[in-house]
């Protein structure tokens, strides 16, 4: 489970569009095949209408920050005076899920065919280093980082959705992995809790199996993650199964179940310092 492979940045951002666009008609069916709108979701406080509305705000959202179209008036959604990470995310996801009504709720497998398309092919030939300012984080983010995110949310919540629905709903390694390399170096330093990460010193090798490996680093407050880093000395290893780490991080499995299936598994000097890193993510 240790061995990796080469990152090439175009390569990979043309590998996520790839399985971005392999991904929306799979959601679009989904959708469409819902037997109850009304019934709990894999999200313990959301129904499947609910996590439906969600993602077709997210393709909303993504679309209009790529294309700077203004389809969303961001200081009416947004929390007054910044807020904090999680209070930006968490007011974004209230405003969301109440953009579509019963009768719009009944047409999101239409509205995500139509977002979705519309992104990847407005956003074709770009560079993946392109900057797009997102509002809910207060900075920019790479083009390559938000066409991985909208991959992430396609794929996560379509398992919420799917489980809701008793439908099957297959995450396949590959697209784990291109959304763990694509995301994870910039989701993880802003989703990292400050306060808890005051006075800790962690330095971890992150392999995931086949696919990127990720040099964490914690030092009083501040982390870099810094993917195909140079050699250095580590607390710790974590080794981890794509889709398995996928679903760990988003809560969607518990970590002891990983575990107990092999699918985690953490080595070096000092290994227990392997559980630290959940524990200093924030989940908004």
């Amino acid at each position: 489970m240790g061995t990796v492979t080469a990152f090439d940045p175009v390569v990979e951002h043309e590998r996520t569009r790839a399985a971005l666009a392999d991904v929306i008609p799979r959601l679009v069916r989904l959708l469409r095949e819902v037997p109850d709108r009304n019934a709990a979701s894999g999200v313990p406080v959301w129904t499947v209408g609910d996590v439906g509305a969600h993602v077709a705000a997210v393709y909303l959202a993504y679309c209009s920050l790529a294309f700077d179209d203004k389809a969303v008036d961001w200081d009416s959604v947004l929390p007054p005076g910044g807020g904090s990470l999680g209070e930006r995310v968490t007011a974004m996801n209230a405003t969301a899920i109440g953009l579509f009504g019963d009768e719009e709720r009944a047409r999101l497998g239409d509205f995500v065919a139509e977002r979705g398309e519309a992104f990847l092919r407005g956003t074709e030939g770009f560079a993946p280093d392109t900057p797009v300012a997102v509002p809910w984080f207060g900075r920019d983010l790479t083009l390559a980082v938000l066409t991985g995110l909208m991959l992430s949310e396609s794929l996560v919540h379509g398992l919420d959705i799917a489980r809701g629905a008793g439908l099957p709903w297959p995450i396949a390694p590959e697209e784990a992995r291109l959304v763990l390399g694509q995301t994870m170096p910039t989701m993880m330093t802003l989703a990292l809790d400050t306060t808890k990460a005051r006075g800790v010193t962690l330095a971890l090798d992150l392999v995931v199996k086949d696919g990127p490996r990720l040099a964490v680093v914690i030092d009083d407050g501040a982390m870099t993650v810094t993917r195909d880093a140079p050699p250095r000395a580590y607390d710790c290893r974590l080794t981890v199964a794509p889709v398995d780490f996928l679903l760990v991080s988003f809560r969607r499995t518990p970590i002891w179940k990983a575990v107990a299936r092999g699918r985690m598994r953490a080595g070096g000097r000092r290994p227990w310092l392997a559980v630290r890193l959940g524990e200093l993510i924030a989940n908004p």
